[in-house]
């Protein structure tokens, strides 16, 4: 396997894939928008038929799911999704029907939650990340050296020392982990986070994002722990025992 094959699977593993089910263009965008692909990795389906064809040659690990669709409603979609497909994605419904009869009638589709329109963007993403968290299979925590890092709560621990990453600055970290001991270069790092059309702007913006890492890094364990391979691209660096970067 070559290291941009690597790239990429560890790409698909450390993002959060999202099917949005949503007829009404203008929210779907604000979804896309707001949530971005710096975690996530998005699809978007206009109505249920649509959806069901991608849940049947996709996986997902969240599905957003909105009741009023044009044809086949989100109850049918969320009992088809259960029943026929026998998917156990974390479904999501969101829509502007708040009786509870509307409610229950959801839940006994097969939805494991349930949002009233008009919501705040950040409450849903709050909600994605709790299903998620609470349906995803555990991940194994990697190792480099004395370095751990755990993919599912993204925290770093070194000798007893813990930081965690966000965004970006994280899949980097999990790509450098998995490569150890060897180093990835730029190309393959750029193609892994914007894929095979990246250019000058997305190398600037790499280096942004290694900056932002090792500066979280140093804050929080004392190390960057991430070394510039002059020319060629970048490594994960174990600090011998007792060593610390200086400030």
């Amino acid at each position: 396997m070559t290291s941009n094959q690597v790239l990429r699977q560890n790409t698909v593993q450390s993002s959060l894939r999202l099917l949005i089910v949503e007829d009404q263009v203008d929210l779907a965008e604000n979804l896309f928008e707001f949530l971005g692909e710096d975690r996530y990795v998005l699809d978007f389906a206009a109505d249920g038929l649509t959806a069901l064809h991608l849940l049947a040659t996709q996986s997902y690990d969240v599905i957003v799911l909105d009741l009023m669709l044009p044809g086949v409603n989100g109850y049918e979609i969320c009992r088809r999704i259960r029943q026929d497909l026998q998917c156990q994605t974390p479904i999501i419904l969101m829509t502007a029907l708040s009786a509870l009869n509307d409610k229950e009638k959801g839940f006994d589709c097969g939805a494991d939650d349930y949002l009233v329109k008009p919501f705040e963007l950040r409450e849903l993403q709050l909600r994605i990340e709790a299903l998620h968290r609470r349906y995803a299979p555990q991940r194994p925590v990697l190792s480099a050296g004395d370095i751990r890092f755990d993919p599912g709560t993204l925290e770093v621990e070194l000798r007893g020392l813990k930081t965690a990453l966000t965004g970006t600055p994280a899949r980097l970290f999990e790509m450098l982990v998995r490569a150890y001991p060897s180093f990835l270069s730029h190309e393959a790092l750029s193609e892994a986070l914007w894929g095979a059309r990246h250019g000058e702007t997305e190398g600037n913006s790499l280096r942004t994002h290694i900056y932002t890492l090792r500066k979280s890094l140093q804050a929080g364990l004392g190390c960057g722990l991430v070394k510039t391979i002059h020319g060629r691209g970048y490594s994960l660096e174990v600090p011998p025992k007792g060593y610390a970067d200086t400030p």
